[in-house]
């Protein structure tokens, strides 16, 4: 059968193709007769798939358009019609979208110190802040991530998250109205400690020679006056307190080295602002100019302190802190 194959197409082929369209037939004939099966019908299955594949896509495409302008309706009516729980549902999906992208966000700076072999305080600031961040956040969000593990708690966690948002909710679910809110309630929580932290230090400054007012500072911390500063709970025992503070102070240290060399003109308003609240200072109600202006004093005194001063660059956010206030008023 092969030989009697072959010899038809050299037959065909030394005849020539003939004319016109009949010539071209033959050709493919013979062409076909040469060809195995398998590969003359290879091509007809990855032109199914092609075709399969293209309107899969077309059909998720106009899927997604239609959730898109359903959505777009919903939020629509709930604007119209419950005008305070829009802003509430708007900054929970925008907290969410948030939270995700800071999770990724975080990921990839995890997957870069462990490429590299960094420690937190060798990488850009940036990078260190947001890590410090999302580590608080996460610490904060854990206590409402206990209470709804138990059935049926997830109604009680609404409710909580509703009455208690400051306490329960991270900052990615608070409204633009709220974070001013917030942020001046802690402040003023914080503000209550520096009186405390004043008159200490004022007792501690009377005592000589050095190594003793070092050693009357460092009593300074287990008074638990700085914890409220920090934002940390003073109900601790003092060595594990002092640790703490030590800890936290020198993760500033390190923060505003990081500043230094990215350069307080390369930071936003919003960065500005946060970085003077973290150090002290109600920056809520500040201008760009203003918390850049502090930060600049900050700096010159933060990054000639040495690791063993931490008390002294403890302390100096309260005074900073009141003078600047002083100062505005």
């Amino acid at each position: 059968m092969a030989l009697s194959r072959a010899g038809y197409c050299w037959a065909l082929c030394r005849r020539g193709p003939g004319p016109g369209l009949a010539g071209a037939a033959a050709l493919r004939r013979a062409r076909g007769l040469l060809e195995p099966r398998s590969a003359r019908g290879a091509p007809r299955p990855l032109v199914r798939c092609l075709s399969a594949k293209a309107s899969s896509q077309a059909f998720l495409a106009a899927f997604v358009s239609k959730v898109k302008r359903i959505n777009g309706r919903y939020e629509r009516f709930l604007e119209r019609t419950f005008p305070r729980f829009y802003v509430l549902y708007t900054t929970f999906t925008k907290g969410i979208q948030a939270l995700f992208w800071e999770v990724k966000e975080i990921r990839k700076i995890k997957l870069k110190m462990s490429r590299q072999r960094l420690n937190s305080h060798q990488l850009p600031y940036r990078e260190m802040e947001r890590l410090r961040q999302f580590r608080r956040d996460l610490i904060k969000a854990i206590p409402i991530g206990i209470i709804a593990i138990p059935p049926f708690a997830n109604f009680l966690v609404i409710v909580l998250m509703y009455f208690f948002p400051r306490q329960l909710l991270i900052r990615y679910f608070w409204t633009p109205q709220q974070q001013v809110e917030f942020l001046d309630a802690y402040h003023a929580i914080r503000r209550e400690a520096y009186s405390d932290v004043v008159k200490s230090l004022a007792l501690a400054a009377r005592s000589l020679p050095e190594p003793r007012l070092r050693e009357q500072l460092q009593e300074l911390c287990t008074k638990k006056a700085l914890s409220h500063v920090l934002f940390l709970t003073p109900h601790l025992p003092a060595f594990f307190l002092r640790y703490r503070l030590r800890s936290h102070v020198l993760e500033i240290r390190h923060l505003d080295r990081a500043m230094l060399r990215l350069g307080l003109s390369e930071l936003s308003e919003e960065e500005l602002k946060a970085a003077c609240y973290l150090r002290g200072l109600d920056s809520t109600h500040l201008s760009a100019s203003e918390c850049r202006a502090w930060l600049e004093r900050w700096l010159g005194l933060s990054c000639r302190l040495q690791a063993s001063e931490a008390s002294l660059l403890a302390n100096s956010m309260v005074l900073l802190s009141l003078n600047y206030v002083r100062a505005k008023e």
